[in-house]
């Protein structure tokens, strides 16, 4: 399997002006997905979008698609220059478009083609049609981060030789992906090396929600599904892309250590650190690693969970993975995952059940860091609490709003600030049993509020239990626990934003 998916679990997996805590971003996009959104999502206006005028404003020049095409294929920068030598009298050439027109907004699609049911392969072929076949990459066949290395480096060199056009393309670029939650967490990681490596401007990205919760295209205006005339719409995505307003992200790093073992079976959404890392981490904790002890690190733009619903989406990804037939879209998803839930204990649970089943606060401890404060304070664990959330954005679960739209007193009394996805803040609260995450889901009550914090650790300690459930922007995986020692979670805001499109401008 590919990079993983993030689209089901618990939440629906998978540069300007930084702003205050205090402050909400002037074009930031509405949460929430309107019904009148999802119905224009459906189709209808996507005809109205001139495939030619499209093509005009997004296809790059002939000898410059190929260039970044031969680049990422053969993994070398030098390929691609050579590509656009031997492509130069095929194209239009110096800046302008196939029909002799400026390139306004350049762009390039990834696809996951295993997203979306059977939808993904045919959206490919689609694009193909709409924009050029050289600036849409299958997901399932190249990397995003051999894109951002080779592809945009080809641009680079083009650039640094003279080439005006390379130029304004790698000025002007911006980026589609066609998949879920976790599709765009994996390109949008793959694109922060920019910011690393100080290769600015970092292209903005946009989204063709093809995944089961699909809560970053919610939050950023692109609606929360796949739409029925999705032919038609698939030009209105690439039209809006073309001019929509660009808003910030904020991502966060999970860095986890333990005092021994590893994770057997290691998801996506996290790698072992490198030993420079490890030294790193070690500095900035005041306390260093042994031989035996590991490290991991990760980013997740939506949400970091650990509990009950971690383990629910455990079950159901290897559920998924072991009966593939039985996951045809996202409504089969959700239906099996809910009924999976049923079966996992979390409705139902008898005194004498496994203490894998009973409150966290059995074995984890919680420590902030509010906002403009250097120290760590330690937040008491509700004994009911049997998950417990991390969240950054508003949408969560399949555009479900557990932190809801708290009133001004009720912020003041609990020292809370108005939530947006680029304050630096992020919100953490508590699910009970199955019953009170349904009615939570539901919008029937609220989560338990917890903290807002601008930095958060994790101290687990195994106790009766050997191992926990994480997941990470829906990526869950099996975290051993030892009995007398401390596994350590710690996250905290990566230092720049992620861009992305707005679709609701």
């Amino acid at each position: 399997m590919e990079r993983a998916e993030a689209e089901v679990g618990m939440a629906g997996n998978g540069d300007a002006a930084v702003h205050t805590p205090h402050s909400a971003p002037p074009t930031a996009p509405s949460a929430r997905v309107s019904i009148w959104e999802s119905v224009r999502a459906c189709g209808v206006w996507g005809r109205d979008v001139d495939k030619a005028e499209l093509r005009r404003r997004v296809v790059m020049p002939l000898y410059a698609r190929r260039a970044v095409a031969a680049a990422v294929a053969e993994k070398d920068e030098a390929a691609g220059v050579a590509a656009a030598a031997a492509a130069r009298d095929e194209a239009v050439g110096g800046g302008e478009g196939e029909d002799g027109l400026e390139v306004v907004a350049p762009m390039v699609v990834f696809v996951n083609s295993k997203s979306g049911g059977r939808h993904g392969p045919e959206l490919k072929v689609r694009l193909h049609e709409l924009i050029s076949k050289e600036q849409v990459f299958d997901l399932s066949t190249v990397k995003p981060s051999d894109f951002v290395r080779y592809g945009l480096g080809c641009l680079e060199r083009l650039a640094d030789q003279g080439d005006n056009c390379a130029k304004d393309i790698r000025a002007n670029l911006r980026i589609m992906v066609a998949g879920g939650d976790g599709t765009v967490g994996w390109v949008l990681g793959c694109l922060q090396e920019l910011n690393k490596s100080k290769r600015e401007p970092v292209p903005p990205t946009g989204i063709i929600p093809l995944g089961t919760g699909n809560d970053l295209a919610r939050s950023f205006g692109w609606g929360g599904s796949f739409p029925f005339g999705w032919r038609s719409a698939v030009k209105r995505y690439l039209n809006k892309a073309v001019s929509a307003s660009v808003v910030h992200l904020d991502s966060w790093q999970a860095v986890i250590r333990m005092p021994e073992g590893e994770i057997t079976e290691l998801p996506h959404a996290l790698k072992k650190a490198e030993p420079a890392d490890q030294l790193e981490f070690s500095k900035a904790s005041g306390s260093e690693l042994t031989e035996k002890a590991s490290c991991y690190k990760g980013v997740f733009y939506n949400y970091l969970s650990i509990g009950m619903d971690a383990q629910v989406a455990y079950g159901f990804h290897h559920l998924r993975d072991e009966k593939p037939y039985l996951a045809q879209g996202p409504v089969a998803n959700k239906l099996i995952y809910a009924g999976y839930s049923c079966t996992q204990g979390w409705f139902c649970t008898p005194c004498t059940a496994s203490p894998q089943l009973r409150g966290l606060r059995n074995i984890l401890r919680l420590y902030i860091k509010r906002a403009n404060c250097s120290e760590w304070e330690q937040i008491q664990m509700p004994s009911s609490v049997r998950s417990i959330v991390v969240l950054n954005l508003d949408n969560y679960a399949s555009g479900k709003h557990p932190w809801g739209d708290l009133k001004p007193d009720y912020l003041e009394k609990k020292g809370f600030v108005e939530a947006h996805s680029d304050d630096g803040l992020i919100e953490i609260f508590g699910l009970k049993e199955g019953w009170h995450a349904s009615f939570v889901m539901a919008e029937l009550i609220k989560a338990k509020h917890i903290a807002q914090a601008a930095a958060i650790k994790f101290e687990m300690r195994g106790g009766e239990w050997d191992r926990a459930y994480v997941q990470m922007d829906g990526e869950p995986w099996k975290q051993p626990l030892i009995q007398d020692q401390s596994t350590i979670v710690e996250i905290n805001k990566v230092p720049y934003h992620s861009r992305m499109i707005n679709g609701d401008s």
